[in-house]
């Protein structure tokens, strides 16, 4: 079906990328005992075969041949998209060749110790990583929770826009518009989808993207306001309600609680 050019395609993971930093350590040749959540393996010719990647959190070594093992730090329980994603997503290099040669790169560079190497890795595993997840939004459609909301071809005009613009007062009237529905079945379709309501999925954007101001040294006034919230008062009841502390415990990025 071809979309509408009123209501076009919006970006589904800039945002991510923008509010959450991707790093990447290569672990060791040998993997056995070292924390990583990125596996590429491949055949005894080199050529990459799958990309194995666990969201949220270090996983056993395949038994398959190990091209390239890395430990992917990306917002980690902060992030939604990556709590939305399979505990274990594992992709066939060859069902995406452009995953194919970024991934081929990757391992390359991480062969060699070359000038600029940790940044060539960052670059390219934050390719390979965003690949990943597309991959993961195309194909879990018919699921329940955020990837399927970025999946639907109407109702992820409206989480990307209020991901793009979490400070405005977003009315449900305004999102309906965006995902070309009528007001009623937006709110209907949307809880059916993505597990929450609008205004259920929208102070969760919030509070994610408060609480990664809060553990970058942020202020909780001016962090209210920046997330869309009409004071730190209320950001403070909200925040509380979610993680259970206030948010100034937040202010040294080691008390971050995934709860």
């Amino acid at each position: 079906m071809i979309e509408s050019t009123k209501f076009p395609k919006r970006d589904r993971l800039s945002a991510f990328f923008e509010a959450f930093e991707l790093t990447v350590t290569i672990a060791p040749a040998d993997v056995s005992n070292v924390p990583a959540n990125l596996f590429v393996t491949g055949g005894s010719n080199g050529n990459v075969e799958h990309v194995i990647f666990s969201a949220r959190n270090a996983m056993p070594a395949p038994s398959a041949s190990i091209l390239l093992a890395a430990d992917v730090e990306f917002g980690g329980v902060t992030n939604p998209l990556l709590n939305a994603m399979p505990e274990r997503f594992v992709v066939i290099a060859k069902e995406v060749p452009f995953l194919d040669a970024v991934t081929a790169a990757f391992v390359a560079e991480a062969s060699d110790i070359r000038c600029g190497r940790q940044v060539v890795l960052n670059r390219l595993c934050e390719v390979l990583v965003l690949l990943v997840l597309r991959r993961a939004i195309d194909i879990e459609a018919t699921g329940l929770g955020l990837l399927a909301g970025l999946s639907h071809p109407s109702l992820h005009r409206a989480i990307v826009a209020m991901h793009d613009q979490p400070s405005r007062t977003w009315r449900t009237e305004d999102l309906a518009e965006l995902s070309g529905m009528s007001r009623t079945r937006f709110m209907t379709l949307f809880p059916k989808v993505v597990g929450m309501t609008p205004a259920a999925y929208l102070t969760s954007w919030r509070l994610r993207l408060g609480q990664r101001a809060l553990s970058r040294g942020g202020r909780v006034k001016s962090v209210a306001q920046q997330v869309g919230f009409g004071s730190a008062a209320a950001f403070s009841k909200a925040y509380s309600r979610a993680f259970g502390h206030p948010p100034k415990t937040l202010r040294d990025p080691q008390n971050l609680s995934p709860y």
